[in-house]
């Protein structure tokens, strides 16, 4: 058979074009129409400049700024463009020493030599003029635009937090950030990263063999612009947050004042505090140090990292337990013997028998020991484990031995004992009211923080709910509130056991023999309950819970100055001030405000 193979070469011809014309298209696109490969030919005189976007603002409740952003450089280095230089002379443009460079570049070295990296962050407007003028002289070395957080008021450090360079381990959890990138690292600026911190940007310049730059490349056309951070509207008042921390002035303790009718946190005062700004720059090494191994502590934030027994402000809190289970009337009357009393003794003589209303108003010890033998012997559970069950799902339910896990980083839990950890220490079946006593005066195992002190009389004011307490209520528009943060919690308590509780704490103010009775401030009815809590290492805790005013409750409050005796000494007229500074904006006993301002518990320590 014969075969005519000549159409073929046809086949092969047109397979030939095809492919040629392929080549020839894609040549032209790269030549013409792409270019990227131009861009990567011409890299050794171009640099590409990270365009770092300011970081998102912070208001208060009233629109004030609290927090923005202030031009500042950063030096960076590419290694593998460093020649020889003098290092002596360098390392006294930039107010280092030899070591110092040597640490630096070996530092950059391992993480790449041909990538740039950051060498000295944070160089303040007013230093970076003088060293661009000589930079010319380092080659491998320039300068990238970047931005330091400012503080027009300098408080709230603890809730705002601060901002410091990325660590490895966050670089490898983010790829949005790179080695030299700054990252919130406490407070608020942590929390709400990734909605303050914005979006990068990327400026290509052309530069000459001396590193300077020459102008954008091909005007801008591969540029990348930034976008700012979202900004951040606080519940917080400046006004009563400032007020707080000058009242705190030489003093250990915190005071949490909250929005009833939104769980909004009105003031979060830590005291000793310190001015945000000394952790802003080159200076925050140095601060941070001496801030760490100050033996008065003013980098813990007292307000959710400090745990107190509750005392006696605990007892409002069995008094509602006992009044939800059946075992506790309005009308209920126990005897008090004062200091003679036993098993619990009461701290002063008063009148006896007492009913509800004055126990509280007395804070009598010997009438809430009778109040908790009475929940945890309550007949209609079987025992005493069972009743003591109860009690605590009652007291958890409040919002104590828990995180309210809202935008507050790093706050504790505290502990509310269960009845596990009682049949560990005195073994199943041997423990009862008796022998768990200490709980009835808020001591023994209770430990609260003082936001969830605050968040008690939230609960009071509110008659048996609240909103999660947080310190944010919208982000980038003022009036876009946070949705997650707007679920009404509802306690296991019934609403109209509320009622004879709140008399009892307006009692303590108004009444003649209230424990807080000179702290009254006419024509504002107050609600609150003092604490003296023991403390083992020293003095007294003095402690105050309040809220005000009673018909219409705006603002609720603890306060805790630590080894300063009684709640009615410190605490108390210090809850009295910040109310009526919040409510009318003046304060009218100066003798009052002026003994808080002044007083000096620190050196008495």
């Amino acid at each position: 058979m014969n075969r005519n193979f000549s159409d073929r070469k046809y086949i092969i011809l047109g397979f030939f074009i095809i492919v040629g014309v392929i080549y020839l298209v894609r040549l032209f696109y790269l030549q013409v129409l792409d270019d990227s490969y131009i861009l990567s030919a011409e890299s050794n005189v171009l640099r590409k400049n990270t365009i770092y976007p300011n970081r998102g603002l912070i208001y208060d409740r009233n629109n004030k700024l609290l927090v923005y952003d202030e031009a500042a450089y950063d030096l960076m280095v590419i290694p593998r463009q460093v020649k020889e230089m003098d290092t002596t002379d360098f390392c006294s443009l930039l107010y280092i020493s030899d070591s110092a460079f040597d640490v630096k570049m070996a530092r950059v070295k391992k993480y790449s030599w041909y990538k740039p990296s950051l060498f000295v962050a944070q160089i303040t407007k007013e230093e970076f003029g003088y060293i661009e003028e000589k930079l010319y002289k380092y080659p491998g070395f320039f300068v990238q635009s970047r931005s330091l957080r400012k503080y027009p008021y300098p408080i709230a450090s603890h809730t705002l937090g601060y901002i410091g360079e990325v660590n490895n381990r966050e670089i490898d959890k983010d790829p949005f950030y790179r080695m030299g990138d700054y990252i919130g690292k406490s407070g608020l600026e942590r929390f709400y990263e990734k909605e303050l911190r914005g979006k990068k940007g990327v400026e290509i310049v052309m530069v000459d063999v001396h590193n300077r730059e020459q102008g954008s490349y091909r005007n801008g056309r591969y540029d990348t612009v930034s976008e700012q951070g979202k900004n951040l509207y606080l519940s917080i008042d400046a006004e009563l947050q400032a007020y707080g921390e000058r009242l705190m002035q030489n003093k250990l303790g915190s005071i949490v004042a909250i929005d009833p009718k939104t769980g909004g946190i009105l003031a979060f005062v830590t005291s000793p505090v310190y001015d945000p700004n000394l952790l802003v720059g080159r200076v925050r090494g140095k601060n941070f140090s001496k801030l760490m191994h100050d033996t008065l502590k003013p980098l813990l934030n007292r307000a959710i990292m400090g745990t107190y027994p509750p005392g006696s402000t605990f007892k409002i809190v069995n008094a509602l337990v006992g009044l939800q289970e059946g075992v506790l009337h309005e009308g209920t009357s126990y005897y008090c013997y004062g200091p003679a009393t036993k098993p619990i003794r009461c701290t002063h003589n008063h009148t006896s028998p007492l009913e509800l209303v004055e126990g509280i108003e007395q804070s009598c010890n010997p009438y809430f020991w009778n109040v908790f033998r009475s929940i945890i012997n309550n007949p209609k559970h079987n025992g005493v484990v069972e009743c003591f069950n109860s009690w605590r799902n009652h007291v958890t339910s409040i919002g104590f031995g828990t995180k309210f896990n809202t935008d507050i980083p790093f706050e504790q839990g505290g502990n509310i004992p269960t009845s596990e950890v009682y049949n560990k220490i005195y073994s199943e079946g041997h423990w009862n009211a008796l022998t768990i006593r200490s709980l009835a005066i808020g001591q023994g195992e209770i430990l609260v923080t003082p936001l969830q002190l605050a968040n008690l009389v939230v609960v009071i004011a509110n008659k048996g709910f609240y909103y999660p307490p947080h310190l944010v209520r919208a982000i980038e528009s003022k009036d876009n509130k946070i949705k997650e943060f707007n679920s009404k919690i509802v306690t296991s308590i019934e609403s109209r056991h509320f009622d004879v509780v709140q008399e009892a704490m307006l009692d303590v103010f108004e009444g003649d023999h209230g424990t807080a009775r000179w702290s009254k401030l006419p024509g504002v009815k107050i609600c609150g309950k003092t604490g003296t809590v023991q403390n083992p290492h020293g003095k007294d805790h003095s402690m105050f819970i309040a809220f005000a005013p009673l018909d219409n409750p705006q603002i609720a409050m603890s306060v805790i100055v630590e080894n300063s005796g009684y709640g009615s000494t410190w605490a108390a007229p210090i809850a009295s001030l910040m109310v009526e500074k919040y409510l009318n904006d003046t304060i009218t006993r100066p003798h009052i405000e002026k003994r808080m301002l002044e007083g000096n518990l620190i050196s008495a320590k």
